[in-house]
This record gives structure tokens, C-alpha cells and sequence, in this order.
């Protein structure tokens, strides 16, 4: 006879049999309020950054400490640990949605087409509830079943501060101090707003007779984001960011001049000639093609190396899709006519396939009356592609929430799996002859879709363990996460669209290029009249600001994949017959890199028009194999090789502030823990029943449980377990802040700039002449600010003390 195993009882939080408030409208309202902004805060990180980072703690520790605030100050009823669930829950959607969208979609910049805020919204919302209606089939499989083999990290972490905080303890203190400190220091830091100091130190070495070390530079964005980023990461990976850094910056540019300085004509893909050049422009023409090709091969190699990982999760999926568990959420046996509980309950299998039908006739109806300029297609066509989303939506979406339970949501290959999906798509439309540029940004609609699907299926698995852990109910929490993508399209959408027009810069022309607006080279589209007439005016060499009005009189031209001018956009005067102005979009500048969306539009371009600059694409390829023969992981390296080293310095600086603080944190438990011991021996020796009171596990007949130099009690009897640097440490919820002021405050900046150009006023700002506006300034208050990080992150949390007032 068969025997059925089953497993051990699981007991939540909150029992099943127990009904606590959950979905309120003031836990729906704080939780669309975080999506709003922590989703803003992640395009603006992520697209400076290349990173993200994940926003459930910080959420989590915020809403247990306002709705405590509010339920005091207006005397409602006590705030439930269910409902701070729901906050997080609603607001992490925002995050996980945003990390799609910086992903792919600034990619249609790239390949010259313009962010419609309607094409944003369309895709994000599309994509977002896929990852969604996708999950819920799996929760009972890769949450229930598999409880004690996939640990969903970051899920468990949040749970665990949301039982820290129903049990009285609060952490909000130190988000909030990194909230306020960072803030004051980014009023001041950040160039859009007061000034007072230099945002960018800068270096430009140039070194005796031979111009040692010149084209190269060593720059810091002095910013708390960068700073927090640092801190979370850790020191290894953000070392080796700075690594690739340095390779581009200190190696590979200096190099670039030394051999080119002497040339006499512009160096392919360069326009100019290489004397000539500045750093960042040594940086845009040549460093970041061949950080291209190298983050490419990386995520591909990445694909690669999980794709046995992949393909198991994939059968794994499959297999549980329909498979009826005879036994609950405990793990005890059910019965065939048994209600399922309270936290058993999921959506039904009709809103799933609902929902599926409809996103797939939305997607046709949007591809069908709006699509893409230059890339209509036929009906058919749009419903095979429309089909085409939800086959690789759902494969990846399976993919995505298994592997974020082993690795969790920050090293889950999501770019890797929208490499593949870009590429196959790619490859379709090449066999159909449809390789003009407005097809590349159609593919990119397609990999958009699929990339935000898997990313917030991976948060939603996240969310869901950390609801199974506490007791709540599935399917409201699966109602809250498309509500939150609901709301947080709008501020994600917007904040893309405003830091591409808030960061833009309007650069005059070093040397003017004539061209016969007749006879455009290949690659350069006429797009008419500039729109504009009011814009200002950058000098490459002075650096100087001028303002210039009757800017509608200049054609705009768009170059991509040309020989004779850089992949961008360009306003061309009709009366000196020339290109004068060069017209920096604010996404893919070197304060909004972009590196996710430029690697999409590589790929795309790459297959389809094949006019890359392949020497310098397989450039980076060849670094990435080097690196990968010495046993690094290179996709961290790669990234550092493509960013600006201004962003990887001050990422390094806070994963130095980690390392010290762990440095710190192991010596006082060191400490502590001979203390410890000493104290134990001391009672061993003195009062020895006492002591084996006290550990009734020892055996002193058992050779194991002694020290065999001294006879005494082994070490191990003698300790606690010290504590370990966690999810919800003083040092990571203070870095969390930082982030998060960074993230708020410079898109302040950002709103401050677009308020500039919509109405020609100016605020107030500091002089560039004022005392203070001196790098060695910008590097002391960046050091200060470095040091009340490290300082509050070796103060250890009180979390039965520390309750919010």
C-alpha cells in the first residue's frame, strides 16, 4: 500500500480561522501613494544608475509607522498587520513595474523615437497585470508546496519586519533621518535646484610633456542615491562596477587618444576628430558601443549559464498548472467538499483566462489603431504578435517566479530573458523583410511587454511568500498588485517623459557639418521644423549658457546608423546650410546612461540594420570573455565598463562605507563574544551545576561537546549566535532613505527645470563664483554625509524600544 507524505505543519502569523481588517481603502490610498512614489524614484535611480533596488522593506517599515500615527492622531481603530501587507503589497507594484519600463522602453529614444506618454501607459499596464494573471496559477505550486525549498529572500525579510512591527517595534526612525538628511544634502547637491557646490567633481589628468593620461578622467556624481546604492549592493559588487570604470575612464580612453591624437581625419563612428574631443565625448562615440557589445554578451552569457534553470522552472511550471494538491496550506490532508480557507483563496481560473483574452484583444486593438509610425502591419500580423506576448509572457513570467525564490528579485536574469525575446522577435521580422527603424521600436513594444511581465511577476511571487508567511488572503493581495499597477503607470510614465526633457541639453556644434538637405547621407531622416523657439544653448569647450530664441526657424534631423554623423538628433540651420546644434535628449545622456535600454536597442539594430560599429561592439565582447575565462561574473563589469565612472565612484564609496561597517559590526561581536565566553568558563569553574542548568544539550561524557587542549566545554556550548548584518539593519533602512531623497528631491530638479522652460523664468540658484562652488567642497560634504551613513549604520536597531511617537 502507498504511504503519502506530507508536510510539516506550517502555521501563519495570523491563523487562517482568524479575520483581521485587510483591504481598506486607507491601506489601498498609503499603498497607491507609495506606488506613486517609489515608482518615480526607481525610473530615476535606475535610468542614472543602471540599478535597482527593492522597495517592499522600506514601504513595509513606513506604512507600519504612519498608520500607527494616523489611528492615534484621529482615534480609529488599531492598524492590523494585514493592512500594512496591503500597503506593501500596493505600493512594490510600482518598483517592479518601473524596473520594466527603464529595462526596454527607453530604448524607442535610442532608435529616434519620441516617449508617447499613451504608448508607456499601454505597455506598462499591459505588462504589468500579464505578470500578474500569470502568477496566480502558480502561488499554490512555488509558495504553498514548495515552502521550504524556494526562500523567496526578500518576501521573507518583509514578513519579518512586518511581524517586528505588530509586536510594537519600529524601524521608521532611521528611513526617516536618511530621508532628511539626504534631502537637505540633495537641496543643496543637485544642480537643478540651489548648487552651492559642484554636483560632479572633476578630474581631467594631463601629465607632463607626453600628456600622460590624457581623454581619460576620474569624476564623482556626489549624489546620496549613489551613495545608498553603494551601501546596499555590498563592497565586491561595487568594486567591480568601479573596475569596469576604471578600464574605460583611466585605460581604455587614454589609450583611444595616444593612438588617435595624431589622425587627421574623424575616426569612425567619431565625427570629429580625436584631438578634439573631450572626455564625455571620448565616452559617447567610442566607450559606449563597446559597453554595449560587452553588457550584451554578458546577459547573454548569463541566459546561458541559467538556461538549465530556466528550462527546469519552465517543465516545473507546466506540470503544476492544474495539479490539484490533496492537502492545505498546513499541510494536512483535505477534504473533497472542504471550503478552502481564508489564506488558501485565489482568484479564480476564469479571471485568469479572462483577463488573458482580454489583454490579448487590448494589445491587438492598441497595435491595430495606434501603432508605431512606419511600421503598420496587417491585422493578422498584429494579432500574432499580440499572441506572441502572452506565449513569451507566460514562459518567462514562470521562469521569473521560481528563480526569485533561490536568487531573489535582484539577480534574476530579466534582461537576459528580454534578450531572447527581442532577439527571436527580431529575427521574425527580418525573415519578413521588416528591418526599417520604425519595426526595431515595434519589437521593442513586444520585449516591453514581456520584460515588465516578468519583472513584476517576480515581486508579486515576493509579495505573495511574504502574505503566506503572515496569513494573509491571496486574493486580495492579487487585487491590490493591479491596482497598484493601475496608479503607478501614470507617475512612472510621467517621470520617464520628464527626466528626458528636464535633462536634455541643446549643445552647439564644435566644428558645424554642411549637408545638402536634398541628398540626406543614409541614416539621417528629416522630421521638419523644429517645434521649439525658446531653448539653451550649451558651449561644448566654455561650457557657458546662453539662451536663444526663433529656434522654430531649425530642421530637426535624426540620425541613426550613419557614417558621416552620430546616432542622434540635430538641428540644421536653412540660411548657413549646416547642422549648428546637437540635441541631447536627457535619457541615454551621461546623467540618465540608461544602460538596460541601450543594450535593447543594440540588439535590435544591430539585427536589423546591421550598421553597427562591430569593431567596437566585439571590443566588448572580447573584454567579457577575458573576463569570464579569470572566473568573474561579468555582467557587473560590464555595466561598470558602460556607465559613466562618475556613477561607479560614488556607488564604490557606499559599498566601502558597507565593508567598514561590517568590519566594525564583526569586531564588536568578537568582542562580545570572548566576553561571553569568559563569563561561561568563569561559571563552568565556579558553580558547575549552575552552568549545566543552563545547557541542558551538553554531555560531558561525549568527546564531541569538550575542547581537546583543555578539557573544557566545547567553544560552541559557551555562544550565542551573533547577529548578522540583515534585510533590516540600522545601516540598509537608513541607505534606503537616502535613496529615496536622492530619488524624490532630484525629480524636484527635474520639475524645477521643465517649470523653467515651459514659462522662461529662472529660479533662484547659487553662483558658480560663490565661495564654496569647489570640488574639494563637493568631496568634503560627499565624506560628511558618507560618515553620518556609517555612523548611524553601527547603531543597532531597538526594535521593542524604538516605536514610532
Amino acid at each position: 500500500m502507498a504511504t503519502t507524505t506530507t508536510r510539516p505543519t506550517f502555521s501563519p502569523f495570523v491563523p487562517a480561522t482568524e479575520s483581521r481588517p485587510e483591504f481598506t481603502v486607507r491601506a489601498l490610498l498609503l499603498g497607491a501613494f507609495f506606488g506613486i512614489i517609489f515608482g518615480a524614484v526607481t525610473v530615476y535611480v535606475g535610468l542614472k544608475a543602471g540599478l535597482t533596488v527593492a522597495a517592499s522593506i522600506p514601504i513595509s517599515v513606513l506604512s507600519i509607522s504612519i498608520l500607527r500615527a494616523l489611528a492615534k492622531a484621529f482615534r480609529l481603530r488599531d492598524v492590523s498587520i494585514l493592512e500594512n501587507n496591503i500597503v506593501q503589497t500596493t505600493g512594490n507594484a510600482g518598483q517592479s513595474i518601473a524596473s520594466g519600463v527603464i529595462f526596454t522602453l527607453p530604448a524607442l529614444i535610442f532608435l529616434g523615437f519620441d516617449l508617447e506618454s499613451s504608448r508607456i501607459f499601454a505597455l506598462a499596464l499591459f505588462g504589468g497585470w500579464l505578470g500578474v494573471l500569470f502568477m496566480i496559477p502558480l502561488r499554490r505550486q512555488l509558495i504553498v508546496e514548495e515552502h521550504g525549498s524556494l526562500t523567496y529572500p526578500e518576501g521573507t525579510a518583509c514578513a519579518d519586519v512586518l511581524m517586528a512591527g505588530e509586536r510594537g517595534g519600529s524601524f521608521a526612525s532611521r528611513v526617516f533621518l536618511g530621508l532628511g538628511l539626504g534631502s537637505l544634502y540633495t537641496l543643496f547637491q543637485n544642480d537643478n535646484l540651489f548648487g552651492l557646490f559642484p554636483s560632479t567633481p572633476n578630474y581631467s589628468p594631463d601629465l607632463g610633456e607626453q600628456h600622460l593620461l590624457k581623454g581619460g578622467a576620474i569624476r564623482a556624481d556626489v549624489t546620496s542615491e549613489y551613495l545608498g546604492v553603494g551601501y546596499i549592493i555590498g563592497a565586491r559588487v561595487a568594486a567591480v562596477m568601479l573596475a569596469g570604470g576604471v578600464f574605460s575612464w583611466l585605460v581604455l580612453m587614454p589609450a583611444i587618444y595616444f593612438f588617435g591624437s595624431h589622425l587627421s581625419t574623424p575616426l569612425y563612428p567619431g565625427t570629429m576628430l580625436i584631438r578634439d574631443m573631450s572626455p564625455s565625448e571620448l565616452w559617447i562615440t567610442y566607450v559606449r558601443p563597446m559597453g554595449a557589445g560587452a553588457v550584451a554578451c554578458s546577459g547573454l552569457i548569463t541566459l546561458l549559464r541559467t538556461a538549465p534553470t530556466i528550462l527546469a522552472a519552465l517543465a516545473e511550471g507546466f506540470r503544476s498548472i492544474g495539479r490539484k494538491s490533496d492537502t492545505d496550506s498546513s499541510g494536512q490532508p483535505r477534504e473533497a467538499s472542504a471550503r478552502p480557507a481564508r489564506t488558501e483563496r485565489d482568484l479564480p481560473w476564469s479571471v485568469v483566462i479572462g483577463g488573458s483574452v482580454l489583454l490579448v484583444l487590448l494589445l491587438w486593438i492598441f497595435l491595430q489603431f495606434k501603432p508605431v509610425p512606419g511600421a503598420q502591419v496587417g491585422a493578422l500580423a498584429n494579432l500574432a504578435a499580440s499572441l506572441l506576448v502572452v506565449v513569451f509572457g507566460f514562459l518567462f513570467v514562470t521562469v521569473s517566479a521560481r528563480i526569485v525564490g533561490i536568487v531573489g528579485s535582484s539577480a534574476s536574469p530579466v534582461s537576459g530573458m528580454t534578450i531572447a525575446t527581442l532577439m527571436a522577435t527580431a529575427a521574425i521580422f527580418l525573415v519578413k523583410g521588416w528591418t526599417a527603424p520604425a519595426f526595431g521600436a515595434l519589437a521593442i513594444t513586444v520585449g516591453g511587454i514581456v520584460c515588465i511581465a516578468a519583472s513584476n511577476a517576480g515581486d508579486t511571487a515576493q509579495d505573495l511568500k511574504t502574505g503566506y508567511l503572515i496569513g494573509a488572503t491571496p486574493w486580495k493581495q492579487q487585487i491590490a498588485i493591479m491596482i497598484g499597477v493601475i496608479i503607478s503607470v501614470f507617475s512612472i510614465g510621467t517621470t520617464l517623459n520628464a527626466m528626458n526633457k528636464g535633462l536634455e541639453s541643446f549643445q552647439s556644434m564644435s566644428q558645424p557639418i554642411a549637408i545638402d538637405l536634398s541628398h540626406l547621407p543614409d541614416g539621417v531622416q528629416n522630421q521638419g521644423n523644429f517645434t521649439r523657439d525658446h531653448i539653451t544653448l550649451t558651449d561644448t569647450s566654455s561650457s557657458n549658457h546662453s539662451e536663444r530664441t526663433g529656434a522654430r526657424s531649425y530642421i530637426l534631423l535624426n540620425s541613426i546608423g550613419s557614417s558621416v554623423l552620430a546616432d542622434g538628433k540635430y538641428l540644421y540651420s536653412p540660411s548657413t546650410h549646416q547642422i549648428e546644434i546637437q540635441w541631447v535628449q536627457g535619457i541615454g545622456s551621461e546623467k540618465a546612461a540608461a544602460p538596460q535600454g541601450r543594450l535593447m536597442a543594440t540588439v535590435i539594430n544591430g539585427i536589423l540594420s546591421r550598421k553597427l560599429p562591430w569593431s567596437l561592439v566585439l571590443l566588448g565582447v572580447a573584454l567579457v570573455i577575458m573576463v569570464e575565462l579569470l572566473g568573474i561574473r561579468s555582467l557587473t563589469l560590464a555595466v561598470g565598463a558602460y556607465l559613466s565612472i562618475g556613477t561607479t565612484l560614488a556607488i564604490f564609496v557606499g559599498g566601502v562605507i558597507r565593508w567598514m561597517v561590517d568590519r566594525a559590526v564583526q569586531k564588536h561581536h568578537e568582542r562580545n563574544a570572548e566576553a561571553e565566553l569568559q563569563a561561561s568558563l568563569d561559571l563552568w569553574n565556579r558553580d558547575r551545576d549552575a552552568w549545566l542548568a543552563q545547557h541542558p544539550d551538553f554531555n560531558p561524557a561525549n568527546p564531541a561537546h569538550l575542547d581537546t587542549a583543555t578539557g573544557l566545554p566545547d567553544r560552541s556550548f559557551c555562544l550565542r549566535d551573533p547577529e548578522a548584518e540583515s534585510e533590516i539593519s540600522s545601516g540598509s533602512l537608513f541607505a534606503s532613505g537616502l535613496i529615496a531623497a536622492g530619488g524624490i528631491v532630484g525629480l524636484l530638479g527635474v520639475a524645477t527645470k521643465l517649470y523653467e522652460s515651459a514659462t522662461d523664468r529662472t529660479i533662484p540658484r547659487f553662483s558658480d563664483h560663490n565661495i564654496l562652488h569647489h570640488d574639494w567642497v563637493s568631496v568634503l560634504m560627499f565624506a560628511a554625509l558618507a560618515y553620518s551613513l556609517y555612523y548611524f549604520a553601527r547603531k543597532p536597531l531597538d526594535s521593542s524600544n524604538e516605536v514610532s511617537k
